[in-house]
């Protein structure tokens, strides 16, 4: 056999790289899927579903966004469905009350602001795990939410605000409640990809110590993404108000779940330091449309939750077995080459 000049396998190595991508994966997967539910599954594709589909995921794909970054720098927040609902609820309170409907947007996204800061004091500040920290306030938010509002609910809005929430962007199926994810995601994507700040994160979560002493303000990063993800949480809240016509502690329970799967399978390491939000969107688009069709063949919510547990077991198993082989990969070439 002739080998191969060196140019010519270093880009056949690419090539394969690039076909064994984990978002590659992802993608075949998702359109796949896609095709199956077209030709099993009467109305799957019809205008009326795919809007269906893209609402039912607008708070999930805008709270995935900020989950994305905690996790690569090595954090997690258990507590942003609590933060949800707490904030619709305190929304709620506020339009109830008269406020007019912009300013009780802004105290409702402030409030958010406030929660995860006080997530983040009790992580950055106090040196708690983020993960013992959110579990704890994950119950804390949710009875703030029942102390608020008790077991009732607030199902009377302004007009516009309903409208926002059932109708879609004229001569689309993209209903108006995924606008605001469409809106902040492409600025995720640039800070995380393109920017100083997105390789801190990358470096917070490849190695804490070795970013610390390299001049990298950690622990400022850590405090402001939490920070972040309780501002939008508290946006997605006002989503969930607005397209269920409704605010109450209970509001989107276990959604966590779903967000840290939609993390994880997208590609993000469970170790940090590694993730991207292309992957995450192809996820995102795969969860959706397993939970609908999954609805659309009525399976029930709790044979739903399962599968998506279930996803989210193969998530982390991929990730580590990726891991190992993409270092296997890189032992093998290297000894080649030397």
């Amino acid at each position: 056999m002739v080998p191969l000049p060196m140019g010519s396998e270093e880009g056949a190595l690419k090539g394969i790289r690039r076909l064994a991508a984990w978002e590659t994966f992802l993608a075949i997967a998702t359109i796949a899927l896609i095709a199956f539910g077209a030709l099993t599954t009467p109305g799957f594709l019809t205008e009326f579903n795919i809007s269906q589909l893209a609402a039912g995921v607008s708070e999930k794909a805008l709270i995935t966004l900020p989950m994305v970054l905690l996790i690569i720098c090595r954090e997690i927040d258990l507590s942003v469905a609590s933060m949800l609902a707490l904030c619709s609820v305190i929304f709620g309170v506020l339009v109830q009350s008269d406020v007019p409907l912009w300013l009780a947007v802004l105290i409702a996204l402030l409030a958010g602001g406030l929660l995860g800061a006080f997530n983040g004091v009790f992580v950055v500040k106090l040196g708690l795990p983020s993960l013992v920290v959110t579990l704890g306030t994950m119950a804390l938010f949710r009875g703030a939410g029942y102390v608020l509002l008790g077991s009732g609910s607030i199902n009377v809005f302004p007009d516009s605000f309903l409208n926002f929430g059932i109708d879609n962007v004229p001569g689309t199926p993209v209903p108006w409640t995924l606008v605001p994810f469409i809106a902040i995601a492409p600025l995720f994507a640039i800070v995380l990809q393109y920017m100083p700040i997105g390789k801190r994160i990358y470096a917070l979560g490849a190695s804490p110590e070795a970013a610390k002493y390299s001049g990298i303000m950690t622990q400022r990063i850590r405090f402001w993404l939490f920070t972040i993800t309780g501002v939008v949480c508290a946006g997605a809240g006002i989503v969930y108000a607005a397209r269920l016509a409704n605010a109450r502690a209970n509001n989107a329970v276990g959604m966590e779940l779903d967000v840290i799967t939609i993390a994880f399978l997208g590609g993000v390491s469970v170790f940090g330091g590694k993730g991207k939000l292309t992957g995450v969107l192809w996820a995102l688009v795969l969860v959706a449309s397993v939970r609908n069709l999954l609805g659309l063949n009525q399976i029930s919510g709790d044979t739903q939750g399962t599968v998506i547990g279930l996803l989210l077991i193969v998530s982390l198993l991929v990730s580590n077995a990726t891991g190992f082989l993409a270092g296997s990969f890189r032992t093998i070439f290297g000894e080649r080459k030397a």
